[in-house]
Order: structure tokens, then sequence, then C-alpha cells
């Protein structure tokens, strides 16, 4: 049986190099094609050893595939996507190029005027677990942000049911690899070890993703999100806490109500392979180097709270592996295939 081709467009950055390690185990699929224009020329395993095994030369531009991953950053990604739709070519775009339906958000968030404003109504945003139907027959996913992935699932159920009060709080940790692979002092090793940090505390630019994906959860509803991330001293992995007042009358606030909350999330997420609605507080390393999203919910009794947790690998299912499980809907397979891998650990 013949494979689909596949490509991969800016392979040496962190998305597109946990691309290239799924793809080549995926059943499905060959790995046609790979560009990074630095090391365009080299093979493969000269820029990235431990992918030596894939046979391939990275080339400057993309070569014939069917279907091709932009792991471009924002504002770039988008002059190469255009190209290869008006070739007829399915794209799974991992930058936030697409994301976002309203143009003006762009230059707000990411000090750039969208290039083709037209294309961000036919864009299908890319969390599977809320927009499956739509992602399948999709010519162009934009796959979600790591922040988004894990605050939008942690979240959505309590949402949709109108459990909560409107005035929601989201706290990120994140692993340094979520900040590319480019060079920055913030990330050097000195920095970074030992350090723990908040930033972006006038505004993320994941945050207009997640305000529009949560409001479509409660049209009728008006949402006032506070997200505050945090760069923490670990490789991979996002740990978020949502926390929100709950709706009086809704949920009682004692260990009846807790048990009533997991049920609703459990039942939300029943037929998810990818999300694990679990009886403790998640790891990140309970999600290391798999698609998994592990969400816990619960209630402050004390309070009246919603604190709900969530862990991902930031590589994984908040990129790689949620862009594959995007491809595999789109080229009609089973979604899971080639993500079946459990978690490492240690």
């Amino acid at each position: 049986m013949t494979k689909v081709k596949v490509g991969i467009i800016n392979v040496t950055g962190y998305a597109g190099v946990e691309l290239a390690r799924l793809l080549y185990l995926h059943p499905e699929v060959e790995l046609a094609s790979v560009t990074g224009r630095s090391a365009a020329g080299k093979r493969l395993g000269e820029v990235l050893p431990h992918l030596a095994s894939i046979d391939l030369t990275i080339e400057a531009e993309l070569g014939e595939v069917e279907l091709a991953f932009s792991a471009m950053p924002h504002k770039e990604s988008a002059k190469q996507v255009i190209p290869l739709l008006d070739r007829g070519i399915k794209v799974v775009d991992i930058s936030a190029d697409f994301r976002l339906k309203d143009a003006t958000e762009y230059r707000r968030w990411y000090g750039f005027t969208h290039p083709a404003p037209q294309l961000l109504k036919q864009a299908v945003y890319g969390l599977t677990e809320l927009y499956r139907s739509q992602v399948a027959p999709a010519q162009l996913v934009a796959n979600p942000g790591c922040y988004p992935t894990g605050a939008i699932l942690a979240l959505a159920p309590a949402v949709k049911a109108g459990l909560i009060e409107p005035d929601i709080i989201i706290d990120s940790k994140s692993g340094v690899s979520g900040a590319g692979r480019t060079v920055s002092l913030q990330t050097h090793f000195a920095e970074a070890n030992e350090d723990a940090t908040a930033y972006a505390l006038d505004g993320h630019r994941h945050l207009p993703e997640i305000i529009q994906e949560l409001k479509l959860l409660c049209p009728q509803g008006s949402l006032s999100i506070t997200f505050v991330p945090h760069l923490i001293p670990m490789t991979r992995g996002i740990l978020t806490t949502g926390y929100a007042r709950l709706a009086s009358g809704k949920v009682s606030v004692d260990q009846k109500g807790r048990e009533k909350l997991f049920q609703l999330y459990q039942d939300f997420y029943k037929d998810e392979p990818f999300v694990k609605v679990v009886e403790f507080p998640p790891h990140t390393k309970h999600t290391w180097g798999n698609n998994l999203c592990l969400i816990h919910p619960t209630i402050d009794t004390k309070t009246g709270r919603l604190v709900v947790i969530s862990a991902t690998d930031n590589l994984v299912k908040g990129a790689a592996g949620q862009a594959i499980q995007n491809m595999n809907l789109m080229l009609g397979l089973p979604e899971t295939t080639g993500l079946e891998a459990l978690a490492i650990y240690p």
C-alpha cells in the first residue's frame, strides 16, 4: 500500500524536530521532504544527529507532498502556507498565523497585518476534541498553541455546562522548550536553571486564542480571563491550573459536588483517546513524550471555587503530536495512528 507523502517546513525548530521523530515511525505516511533554509543542503542527521536514521537532505523549498506541516514562526508561516493551499496541498500550520478569526487581532498581539484574512474563516482550529468533524474535511488546520491546548481542555466542560462564573484565572507553567530553539538570554542555562518566573503580565499572545475558543462554548455569556504564564527550569511540559467561582445552584460545594463535577468531565471526554480525566493531580512527567492531556477537576469546598489542573507535553500534545492527530483525521486514518506511545518515565 502506497504511503501518503508528507513534508515539514522548518524541520530544525523544536516542533519540526518532534514532528520528524513521530512521523518516522508512522505506519501510513512517508516523510518525503523537509526544509530548513539555514541548513539547506545538509543531511538531516548531520544537523540533528538523533534523526540520522531518517535518510533525507534538508532542502530550501518543500518537495512534492500531499500534506505539509508548517513549523515556521508566526508571520513567516503564512507566507509559506498560502502558496501550498493554492496548489491544493493540505496544510497543518503549527504557528499562530491562522488560529485567530479576527484579522485585527494579529496587529495587536503579533505585530503584523495578516496577508490573507480571507483564509481565517476557512482555517479550522485544530483542537481535535472540540472540532473533530470540521478537521476531517479541512484543507487548512490551525494547530492550537501549547498553552491554549491545556487551558481550553481543562476549562471547556465547566464553561460549556455553565458551572462557573465568568471571571476565570489561568496559571500555566512551561518548560523552556516552549520558547523555541533560538538562543536567548531568558532560556540560557545559567539564567533558567534553579529559577522560576512569571512573564507577559500585560497579556500573553496566546490569551486571545483562549478567549476566542472558550467564548464559543458560552456564546450567550461574557468571560473575563486572566492568564499568567510562568517559565520553570525543565525542558518540556506544561502544567496548567484554572480557577473560577462556581455558579450559584449548579453544583453543591461538598464531596457530592466534587463527584458530580468529576462525572461531568468524564462524560465530556469519555470517547477521547488523548484526554484522560484522572483522580489525582497530574504531573508533567506523566505526559512526557506522549500525546495525552491529563485533567483533574475538583472543588475547593472552603471557597466554592472550581480548581482544574491539566498536564501536557508542550512539544507533543501542545504541538507535533496534536498536528499528527489532525493529519490523521485529514487523511481519513484512525486518529490514534502513530501516537500511541506511552510516557517516558522517570
